[in-house]
């Protein structure tokens, strides 16, 4: 097995929605804010190379949206999802599986694509695509809180290819196996069903963090996005979850953090908090 990092390209989200009730003064150390009250962040892939499958964990935000919506979150920086494969020794025809997180659209957006004709069509021609059965009701039948996340134009493409393979929810708590050559952590706070998945990587233990610690700012229990539909369920997966990967020197790859793709923990006197950061390729 090996592990690529993939940068689909960064973006901006207003900050105090991404911190809800934490005053400014207090995110603004490790996220520091544009004028208009903005903070950076990546939407970074991983890619795992395991034998004969290629398989994408989350896709970022694609590029088939209007210049308003861009204009909204503001894109930046050079990177692409296309060139950060190039640069990986791959194209979005090799890749066997996409594996969503959640379906929010700077997760899915990416693998739908307009083709030359203006039709909807898989970034990813020749993969599988995965997510499960309870957050795929949920993402179809939105609440009002998160429509604006849950675009149609990402998620009933995905159906109509063909492509889409659903797992089943957990019957228990704990770590749910998949095919797919890794374990999957399911959490609700953030939204229904989010999948992150744990995976087993050259004697480490590397946990996708996806949008339950969407940076480090986030490691502070307390330190929840407004965007969460259960922010005392979020605030109860984080305590769990932190203890155990402290204690089992559990690694985070961090898909939204612009500045910490890799990155340790310990324990302190606050709770658990950042110990070293690192790069995928230097630190294995």
């Amino acid at each position: 097995m090996i592990l690529h990092s993939i940068e689909t390209g960064n973006f901006k989200l207003d900050g105090g929605a991404m911190f809800g009730v934490v005053p400014k003064a207090l995110w603004e150390k490790t996220n520091p804010a544009d004028e208009k009250n903005r903070i950076g962040m990546s939407a970074r892939s991983l890619l795992i190379e395991d034998g004969k499958r290629l398989i994408l964990i989350d896709a970022g935000l694609g590029n088939k949206q209007n210049k308003k919506f861009f204009n909204h979150f503001c894109r930046w920086g050079d990177f692409s999802l296309d060139s950060s494969l190039k640069k990986a020794g791959f194209s979005c025809d090799d890749i066997t599986d996409v594996f969503f997180t959640h379906l929010h659209f700077d997760h899915c957006g990416g693998a739908i694509k307009k083709n030359s004709n203006g039709l909807l069509v898989p970034s990813f021609k020749n993969a599988l695509f995965w997510s499960n059965v309870d957050h795929w009701k949920w993402a179809n039948f939105p609440n009002l809180r998160e429509k604006a996340s849950f675009l149609e134009e990402n998620i009933l493409p995905l159906q109509q290819s063909g492509q889409l393979n659903l797992l089943d929810s957990p019957i228990s708590s704990g770590l749910t196996k998949t095919s797919l050559g890794f374990e999957v952590l399911f959490v609700d706070g953030h939204t229904d069903k989010q999948m992150l998945p744990v995976i087993k990587y050259k004697k480490e233990t590397i946990v996708f963090a996806g949008d339950l610690i969407p940076t480090i700012g986030h490691l502070p229990i307390p330190y929840l996005m407004g965007y969460d539909t259960r922010p005392l369920l979020t605030l109860k997966e984080k305590k769990s979850f932190l203890d155990v990967a402290v204690e089992k020197n559990y690694l985070l790859f961090m898909e939204h953090d612009p500045s910490n793709e890799l990155v340790s923990l310990k324990k302190t006197d606050r709770g658990v908090r950042l110990d070293k950061s690192h790069k995928l390729t230097s630190y294995f």
